[in-house]
């Protein structure tokens, strides 16, 4: 399964064909409008660390992750097609962090008194460090979830793995500078941070209704046109909210 991967003429033929690099550059785009919901979901997640430098860290960690996890599924590509239970789950927990950040957190911020600033030391340390890794592990998780379909749509464009390998390098990276944008967007418009969760619970719905068993396919397009209202929205209630800051 893995040997056209240390196949040096394979390589050198890939990488001196034109044609291959076009075929090449379309799967980069195709990964890119496959990658939207995913840069969605990352940007939120790392936005749950406190410190940007710590943001940056989980991203770059999660790439790492991505790349080598792109490698081991072009393998099995031909075997992805009966791991519906991965986007089952995936599903699943993306809803779970929908529910989380709309009234499991805002329950407990509630419910807690306020509490002084304190430096973080000793164990205070320790649990921002397993938080960090939390978040890493997360990225992890939904670029298993999120990579099913883009190989599954990359192996069907082209059978040579080394094509969709250096395709999917190229659009993972492409994709984890979407989600910094995303990121520096959210620290500008907080509201931004909300309107990532509502995506997240329309993503988990499409996720959900592409197992086989349902087998209900919502075209990216859908979702783009989701995404683009969603922005509209929420920039309207940006202004409202400045507005009454203004005001007061």
């Amino acid at each position: 399964m893995y040997a056209p991967f240390f196949d040096l003429n394979n390589w050198a033929t890939v990488i001196e064909s034109g044609e291959d690099w076009l075929i090449i550059f379309s799967l980069v785009i195709m990964e890119c409008i496959l990658s939207v919901d995913n840069a969605v979901v990352l940007a939120a997640q790392t936005q749950s660390l406190p410190d940007k430098k710590d943001q940056e860290k989980s991203l770059f960690y999660g790439l790492i992750g991505a790349y080598i996890f792109r490698f081991l599924v072009i393998g099995i590509g031909v075997y992805l097609i009966n791991f519906w239970a991965i986007k089952a789950f995936g599903a699943l927990y993306l809803f779970y962090l929908f529910v989380k950040h709309f009234f499991l957190d805002k329950n407990k911020k509630q419910t807690e008194a306020p509490k002084k600033k304190v430096q973080h030391t000793g164990w205070k340390k320790h649990l921002h460090i397993s938080k960090f890794w939390q978040v890493v592990i997360s990225i992890e998780l939904m670029d298993i979830v999120f990579s099913i379909d883009s190989v599954l749509a990359s192996l069907a464009v082209s059978h040579n793995p080394v094509i969709v390998l250096i395709g999917g390098m190229i659009g993972i990276l492409a994709m984890r500078g979407i989600a910094e944008i995303i990121m520096g967007l959210m620290g500008k418009i907080p509201e931004l941070q909300g309107m990532a969760y509502v995506l997240i619970l329309f993503i988990a719905i499409k996720l959900f209704l592409s197992i086989p068993m349902i087998d209900i396919h919502i075209p990216n397009m859908v979702f783009v046109i989701f995404l683009a209202g969603a922005i509209i929205v929420t920039l309207i209630i940006h202004y409202i909210n400045n507005n009454k800051k203004q005001k007061n």
